[in-house]
């Protein structure tokens, strides 16, 4: 980590002159050396700084004078950021023309030549500042370099592996299924126990003291870490016979500090699909109880450390009342832990480690796969093979080595290893710090700064990836010349992944199977607390005590669980006056207010901001001019955001997402040139009404959550929808609000028009229309906001227009739309010719309550005009092509005069909606019937009726006639009571 805080240095260093010779500002006499001279010495130091960061391990010493380097190098890091910033003020001054700029230069003491325009009292006071920070870190530096010596570090050549990792070109990521080898038979018989009579567990109930005969019954599972005690889990939850046998599956991952409130909340919320709103305890318990009782349920308790029986009586109490048949797994270390919480001996299952060989078949699986010559693996195997005697029989070390070695390509690479003096290491952590501390060490300075990071939050979190990019770019450690930030996010995040340094991965069902999210194994995350315990912290408001010495923390998360009383906001934060990095926990309330004030006067070095609960934001937030990343969390007090806010020239991430009541974003932000997310409510319920002018000039965004078409009611906001044009970068999802007033589209005497087809990166686009709005005017404004070919998502939303049609020709052009929503165009009589769209597996209508009839034209299909003649008695229509071929799922929501769906007869082998899965018909009472290519789909799995009478009466398998063509489909739920609006497609 060192390491990687010093490269940044140069880094900047080299940059400082650049950026001075760019905006006119020169130093004066013998400032240029003293530059040189910080260059020097911290080549010096990044020199010996590898030797250090192995050595600190045995000598505490050495350990110290790592804390001081990385402390000294923020220090300076930040003073150089200001300069930069500085620079970058007045570079925005001169473009804006401000004549003052222009004016004759003049001389300040001890290093800086400036204009005249900053020969104000506060100018010189920043000046001198800026000089007197450099001359402290320096001091600082003067010891560190001394002790060099003194220390007698041995100078390396080059540091880690020198380059990223290339990706494997044939998958993104290995199969994990390496993971579980050598636990079949652990498999077996925790499954066995799950599954069997309580009797085995009662027959010695008597020789566990702590805990009375009991339902449900408890298996723990028990083992050191990193030894599969988790994974084991897994693949015993997610076996097809546990979905069978039990009611209810529920996983909770518990870890510390131990809340039996927050599991009871965890347990409710897997069963009822969304979070509870109770906070009093008895209330939650009582739910529970309720929600639990007379169920069959499996719930996996994972990582457990409490060894105090009184902490899990309210809980079990609630458990009990579930069906006697149904189990609890739980995972932990600790075998008292286990019997603690009322597992017998008999079912106490320890988990032992791995032979040579599962740890041989794990390790070559990973390290070996991509070596296609048998002798080069032969080579390899020899030196693979003491490697993996050396870890054990852990599986995380055995995985963690064999993700390091294989982006080794040379036999030397992997003798190294295997002869580092790490190995030598006291067991620290069960013989797990060698081979994290060996696979951390040959990572490039970028990625340990963005790994280290990692231990700001808590244990077992879910770190969502597209956020942790955004903070790790705050924090600079995305600089590459010429490639995006995020860009190079995504690659850190996919290397860190294929080291193992991250795991159970989210993904998207769609994307390609994008990661989503992930978690840190335990022992990581200990690991990488383990390298940052001066830098990063976590304060649980509830135990009112650190949980990391914070005293001179970089990065603070502060956490805690909600109850149903407010909480202190803790008042040591205010001291802490060299942070960078501040994270509050979204489900927490601080009583009194946090003093924002107070907060942006002494914290002066944040980069980052995430979950601030706060009713407005005072002018001082434009003193935090480090700050990068910004986000307000869920926030319904916030109606406006302070012109102060553009004063943040470094501002690239500003987060009023779930600020649904903003009014209005700041007239002057178009001065926010680094912004690169906007990300503002998509809602349909916001209040933001317009954009700013000045938004075309935010050329650099990526992310723009939505943007409000004014319609001419406000003087200052944009002029219309063309001030999208120029923002040429946008990508992801895009919202478009308050459509339908012609004005939007700007002057019809300007030849310039509205442009979305030209953003070739944006996937998924939603078009919101003002019902107050003309009718004429939605069609007008539909037809010109054609997105480009590349969208893969598209959604029209309140669109008044008669029909679709007229905007047919560039909807048909979606040849990768995968999903298409259409809801509340209450006046749209007929539909386009959808089955035509060749990737669309989602289709949605709800709402559309002026269409009578879906045809042959609503298929897309040619028709054969002669045999529809020669059977004019029929009303079907003979298909010559495939109609929506990849169509999944179909959903009809509130389709309330729909009375008719045509039937056609199908030629030649052609088939309509052959991937058809899944068929939601909701509120449509006057449909009469199905047409018989759904009745006879092969494909079709899931069919659900609600509230549809004729359908209901037609097809009910109690009273229906037609019950026997839709008989054979797997699952089949009708109700003429049904739920409310799914949406969610």
């Amino acid at each position: 980590m060192a390491e990687a805080i010093v490269s940044t240095i140069l880094e900047q260093l080299a940059l400082i002159l650049v950026e001075q010779t760019a905006a006119g500002v020169r130093l004066i006499a013998g400032a240029e050396e003293e530059v040189e001279n910080l260059h020097r010495r911290f080549h010096l130091i990044k020199a010996v700084v590898e030797d250090a960061e192995k050595r600190q391990m045995k000598e505490n010493s050495v350990r110290v004078w790592l804390d001081d380097l990385k402390h000294a190098s923020y220090d300076m890091e930040d003073v150089l950021d200001e300069w930069n910033t500085a620079i970058r003020k007045l570079q925005m001054k001169r473009s804006s023309g401000d004549a003052n700029v222009s004016q004759p230069m003049r001389t300040v003491r001890p290093s800086f030549i400036i204009p005249s325009y900053w020969f104000s009292p506060g100018q010189l006071v920043q000046r001198h500042n800026i000089a007197t920070k450099i001359k402290n870190v320096d001091k600082k530096l003067d010891n560190i370099v001394r002790d060099i010596n003194a220390y007698g570090f041995i100078i390396s050549r080059e540091q880690g592996s020198g380059k990223v990792a290339s990706r494997p070109s044939t998958t993104s990521f290995l199969d994990e299924s390496y993971e579980i080898r050598g636990r079949n038979h652990l498999q077996n018989k925790v499954a066995s126990l799950l599954m069997s009579g309580s009797e085995s567990s009662t027959a010695s109930a008597a020789s566990s003291s702590q805990v009375p005969t009991q339902r449900p019954t408890i298996i723990s599972i028990t083992g050191m870490g990193g030894i599969g005690k988790t994974t084991l889990a897994k693949l015993i939850f997610n076996d097809n016979e546990m979905r069978n046998h039990f009611n209810e599956k529920i996983w909770v991952c518990v870890s510390e500090p131990f809340d039996d409130i927050r599991i009871a909340k965890a347990i409710l919320e897997s069963l009822k699909g969304s979070a509870t709103n109770a906070v009093e305890s008895e209330t939650v318990l009582k739910q529970l109880r309720e929600s639990i009782e007379g169920k069959k349920f499996f719930l996996v308790l994972d990582d457990v450390w409490t060894e105090e029986p009184q902490n899990w009586e309210q809980l079990l109490g609630c458990l009990r009342c579930g069906s006697k048949e149904s189990r609890i797994l739980v995972t932990t270390r600790n075998e008292k832990v286990a019997i603690a919480i009322g597992t017998t001996k008999f079912n106490i299952i320890p988990i032992e480690l791995l032979s040579d060989e599962d740890c041989w078949s794990i390790f070559s699986q990973l390290a070996l796969s991509r070596r296609l010559d048998i002798e080069e693996s032969e080579n390899f195997e020899n030196i693979g093979r003491q490697i993996v005697s050396k870890c054990k029989g852990l599986p995380l070390a055995v995985k963690t080595l064999g993700s390091l070695l294989r982006f080794k390509g040379k036999i030397e690479e992997w003798q190294r290893v295997l002869e580092n003096e790490l190995w030598e290491l006291e067991e620290l952590d069960e013989g797990l710090l060698g081979p994290l501390l060996l696979s951390y060490l040959d990572l490039p300075p970028p990625l340990k700064k963005c790994f280290s990071y990692c231990a700001i939050f808590p244990k077992d979190t879910r770190l969502e990836k597209d956020k942790l990019i955004r903070l790790w770019m705050a924090q600079d450690y995305l600089k590459v010349k010429g490639r995006e930030d995020m860009v190079v996010g995504e690659g850190y995040f996919e290397n860190l992944a294929m080291r193992s340094l991250f795991q159970d991965f989210e993904r998207s069902e769609h994307d390609g199977g994008k990661i989503i999210s992930c978690q840190m194994h335990d022992m990581v995350h200990d690991f990488s607390q383990f390298l940052t315990k001066t830098e990063c912290s976590a304060l649980d408001v509830n135990k009112s005590r650190l949980q990391l010495p914070c005293w001179k923390a970089r990065h603070l998360m502060i956490t805690g669980e909600t109850r149903s009383e407010m909480v202190p906001f803790p008042s040591m934060v205010y001291d802490e006056t060299k942070l960078r990095s501040l994270v509050l926990d979204q489900r927490l309330s601080f009583k009194p207010r946090i003093a924002l004030s107070k907060l942006f006067d002494r914290l002066t070095c944040l980069r980052s901001i995430d979950g601030l609960p706060v009713e407005q934001i005072p002018k001082g937030i434009k003193k935090l001019i480090h700050l990068r990343y910004l986000a307000l969390g869920e926030n319904p007090w916030i109606k406006e955001l302070p012109e102060a806010l553009c004063e943040l020239c470094n501002l690239q991430t500003l987060d009023v997402s779930l600020c649904h009541y903003l009014k209005r974003l700041p007239e002057r932000i178009g001065q926010l040139i680094n912004l690169r997310h906007l990300m503002n409510s998509k809602e349909e319920w916001s209040r933001l009404s317009y954009m700013p002018r000045g938004m075309e000039r935010l050329t650099g965004l990526r992310t723009l959550g939505a943007f409000a078409a004014s319609g001419g009611k406000s003087s200052k906001a944009c002029s219309s929808l063309k001030s999208l044009n120029k923002l040429n970068h946008l990508e992801g999802s895009l919202t478009l609000r308050g459509l339908g007033n012609e004005r939007d589209l700007g002057d019809d005497n300007d030849d310039e028009k509205v442009d979305l087809k030209s953003k070739m990166k944006l996937v998924d686009l939603h078009l919101r229309f003002d019902s107050t709005t003309k009718t004429k005017d939605h069609r007008v404004v539909l037809e010109c906001l054609q997105p480009p070919s590349s969208l893969e998502k598209l959604g029209i939303y309140g669109y008044a227009g008669d029909t679709i049609s007229p905007t047919s020709d560039w909807m048909l052009s979606l040849a990768k739309l995968r999903l298409l929503t259409l809801r509340f165009c209450n006046k749209c009589e007929c539909l386009p010719p959808l089955g035509k769209l060749p990737c669309l597996e989602t289709l949605v209508l709800e709402g559309m309550s002026s269409v009578k009839r879906l045809g042959n034209e609503f298929l897309g299909i040619a028709e054969d005009h002669q045999a529809r003649a020669d059977q004019a008695e029929t009303a079907s229509s003979i298909i010559r092509d495939t109609a929506f071929p990849r169509l999944e799922t179909l959903e009809f929501l509130d389709m309330e005069k729909w009375e008719e769906w045509d039937d056609c007869e199908i030629a030649g082998g052609k088939t309509i909606m052959p991937r058809l899965r899944h068929l939601s018909i909701c509120w449509s009472p006057e449909l009469k019937a199905l047409p018989d290519y759904i009745l006879g789909s092969t494909s079709l799995d899931k069919l659900l009726i609600y509230c549809s009478r004729h359908l209901n009466n037609r097809y009910n398998n109690e009273t229906g006639p037609d019950w026997p063509k839709i008989s054979h489909i797997p699952n089949i739920s009708f109700t003429l009571h049904g739920p409310a609006a799914q949406g969610s497609l």
